[in-house]
């Protein structure tokens, strides 16, 4: 009885692992693309606006450099 048993248990486990499952099959969903168009008809052509009054001319500068330094960085406090 206790062969039998054991040749049982043996005999569905080779049975379980010898069955051929099916692949389980995922389907994945496209990935969606925007495609424009055709382009649309050109819009009507509106006014353009009035021209601001103009300032004065500036004048030419002396030939001269002016560098701006920024201030160091101070120590960080603790």
């Amino acid at each position: 009885m206790n062969r039998s048993m054991l040749l049982a248990a043996v005999l569905a486990a080779a049975t379980l692992a010898a069955c051929d499952r099916q692949p389980t099959v995922v389907n994945v969903p496209a990935t969606t693309v925007a495609v424009p168009g055709p382009a649309g008809p050109q819009g009507a052509t509106g006014s353009q606006g009035n021209d601001g009054s103009k300032g004065d001319t500036g004048k030419t500068g002396d030939g001269t450099t002016l560098i701006v330094v920024p201030p160091a960085a101070s120590a960080p406090a603790n």
